[in-house]
Formats: structure tokens, C-alpha cells, sequence
């Protein structure tokens, strides 16, 4: 019977060993296909590096002795091409760099990170936005130029329409582009809070992220890095709020929603206290609090609470490392290049205000973020 079986003539039986063979193989390429996409890109990414979030790589820039030699230092690296003649734009053509940054990922990435990509160019864009539209709301002349300098063809829309619209026309024109009710509340208050509808947006921005489309298997990863994020922001805006004595209510208002360790009651109970000191020391139990008790010593010489969100900002860059090690196959190499090219540009940008107001080079280095740093 066996002899039968596996007769090399009896077709039947070798079509189906074929198939369940075939089967398989199918099955296991298509496991592996999903990280596929992310290699080349991953590799890309890896290969660009971001110099200028290490510690020798921003002391060999911020020794430049005048602006111009700063820019050639730079210059020499193949992925930067700075131009301008003065710091604004010099600055701007680091931000240029940025966006351009953002459309290499956009385009090297699988398709289906493409609304990943998109909503970190709509975050970059909110600030225009929120700004023509509190202008608006103030009665206040938006010159049309402003709107040359949105990213997304859709935003320069919507600012158009911010413009051209009557006061009690803009519900309909931000519920067309999807803003929430509670940036309308804000704004059609007796009297227009700009606090809530910072925060309103802010918290517009945030909901975008979470409900963003990525690859099932990144899902995890983007939801600790938005949870993270979030948790900044509202240890910013707490230490910020107590820096210049708002009281609890104002506090309050400017919570973004939940993050990953910072709860709605953990940050009424921040609200709640009376000083950056006292906020600090009840962040105890949390992975910021380390951070903070050691740039406390920093605040307390110079009552910069700048100093304090240059810590956090380093904890995040030390998390999103975490995320990228954790998610090494798929989206996290992606995260980590994302946001550590956005401080680069930042410390740069730094770097080159600094050198142009003559500013001492340990003054500079005060405020540059360093991967590794905490």
C-alpha cells in the first residue's frame, strides 16, 4: 500500500504533498513580508544617523567661531545643505530640511505608514494654524503671505477659508476639516478663552496621532511614543503654568488628555500644588521624576524652566531609544530617526542663534538635547 502511496506515478497524491508544501511556504513568506517592508528603510535610516543629538558631534559645531564656518562644518555632511544669510533664514533652511526629511521617510516607507507621515506634517503645520486662527478670532489682519508658509496643500486651504470667513462661519469650516467641538467651544465662548483653544488643539493633535493608521503589528510601539508624548506636554504645561502662578483651574485647563504614566488624577494632583519643586516631587514613582531631580539643582541657580524641558526632552529622546530597540523589525528605527532628526534641527538651530548673538559657548550647550544624557 505504501509502495502505492508514494509511487512517483500516482499523481494525485504528489499534487496534494505539492500543494500543503506550497501552502506553507506562502504562509511563512507572508509572515515575514510584513518586516520586509521595513528593512530597506530601516537600514536607510540607520545608515543617515543623527550626529547631532551626541555630545562630540554639537561641541565640534558650537566651537565655530562666526556663523559662516558653522555652516561649512555643516555643509560638509552629505545629507545637509544649509543656505541663508542671516539667522532667520538660516534657520528656516534647517526647517526646510526638516519637511524634506519627513517626505524621504514618507517616500522610502511602505504606503501604509504614508498617514503616519502625513499627521507628523499636519503637527508641524498646527502652529500656523493656530496662531491665523486666534488672529481671526481677534479681530485681528492675517496677511495673505502666511499662508506660503503651511506645509500640506490642505492646510494652506483651510487657512484660506480661516481668512476669507465670517467670525460665526468658522464652526462649519473646522468641522469640515475634522477639528473637534471642543476647539468650537472654545472659540464661541461669552468671552474667547486662546488658553482652551491652545489646549483644545494641542489635544486635536493627540487624538490624531492615536487614531492614526499604522501596520497592526506597529500599533504598540506608536501608542507608547503618542502616550509619551502626551505625558511631556502636560509635564510642560504644568511646570510652565506654576513658573508664571496660575492657579489650579487655569492648571487644569491645560491638560491634553491621558499618557502613558501621567493619569487624569495624578495630574489634577500636580494642578493642584503650589510650586515647579512641588511638582517635581510628585512625579515620584514615575520614569520623568529621576530626570527632573537632576536638572532641579539647574532651576533653582537660574529659575529657567527651559532647563527642565531640556531634561524632558532628553527622557524622551532616551524612551523613543527604548521604543526603537524594543520594535528593532518594524516601526521603531522609523521613530527614532523621525524624532531625533526633529532635535537635531532644533539644537542646531540653537547653535546658530547663539553664535550669531555672540552667546558664550557653555551658555548654548545649556540648552541643546543629548541623546544618552539621562
Amino acid at each position: 500500500m505504501l509502495e502505492t502511496l508514494f509511487d512517483p506515478n500516482n499523481y494525485p497524491f504528489w499534487i496534494i504533498v505539492l500543494s500543503v508544501i506550497a501552502i506553507i511556504i506562502l504562509f511563512i513568506l507572508r509572515s515575514f513580508s510584513f518586516y520586509f517592508k521595513f528593512v530597506y528603510p530601516n537600514a536607510k535610516f540607520e545608515a543617515i544617523g543623527n550626529p547631532f543629538v551626541t555630545e562630540k558631534e554639537l561641541d565640534n559645531v558650537v566651537e565655530s567661531k562666526d556663523i559662516l564656518s558653522f555652516m561649512e562644518k555643516i555643509n560638509k555632511l552629505k545629507d545637509y545643505k544649509i543656505s541663508g544669510t542671516d539667522t532667520y533664514s538660516i534657520q528656516k533652511s534647517f526647517d526646510d530640511l526638516f519637511i524634506q526629511t519627513i517626505y524621504m521617510m514618507r517616500n522610502d516607507s511602505s504606503k501604509k505608514m504614508n498617514e503616519f507621515f502625513d499627521i507628523y506634517l499636519e503637527k508641524l503645520d498646527m502652529y500656523l494654524i493656530k496662531n491665523i486662527l486666534k488672529s481671526k478670532i481677534d479681530g485681528k489682519t492675517v496677511e495673505q503671505e502666511k499662508i506660503k508658509e503651511a506645509i500640506l496643500p490642505t492646510t494652506k486651504k483651510l487657512l484660506q477659508k480661516i481668512i476669507d470667513a465670517e467670525k460665526n462661519n468658522l464652526p462649519v469650516i473646522l468641522r469640515e476639516y475634522k477639528f473637534n467641538e471642543e476647539i468650537i467651544k472654545a472659540i464661541f465662548n461669552e468671552k474667547p478663552d486662546f488658553l482652551k483653544i491652545d489646549t483644545a488643539i494641542s489635544k486635536d493633535m493627540i487624538n490624531r496621532f492615536k487614531q492614526t493608521k499604522v501596520p497592526h503589528k506597529c500599533e504598540k510601539a506608536k501608542q507608547k511614543f503618542v502616550k509619551t508624548m502626551t505625558d511631556i506636554i502636560n509635564i510642560k504645561n504644568i511646570l510652565r503654568a506654576k513658573q508664571l502662578g496660575y492657579n489650579q483651574e487655569l492648571c487644569k485647563d491645560l491638560f491634553i488628555g491621558e499618557g502613558q504614566e501621567i493619569a487624569l488624577w495624578k495630574y489634577n494632583e500636580l494642578a493642584s500644588l503650589e510650586s515647579v519643586s512641588q511638582v517635581i516631587s510628585s512625579l515620584e514613582g514615575t520614569s520623568y521624576y529621576n530626570t527632573l531631580k537632576d536638572a532641579i539643582e539647574s532651576y533653582n541657580k537660574e529659575k529657567s524652566v527651559q532647563l527642565l524641558e531640556v531634561a524632558l526632552d532628553q527622557r524622551f529622546l532616551k524612551i523613543v531609544k527604548d521604543i526603537s530597540t524594543q520594535n528593532y523589525i518594524n516601526i521603531g528605527p522609523t521613530i527614532r530617526f523621525l524624532i531625533s532628526k526633529e532635535f537635531e534641527i532644533m539644537n542646531l538651530k540653537i547653535i546658530a542663534k547663539g553664535i550669531a548673538e555672540n552667546l558664550s559657548k557653555d551658555f548654548i550647550k545649556k540648552f541643546l538635547v543629548l541623546e544618552g544624557a539621562t
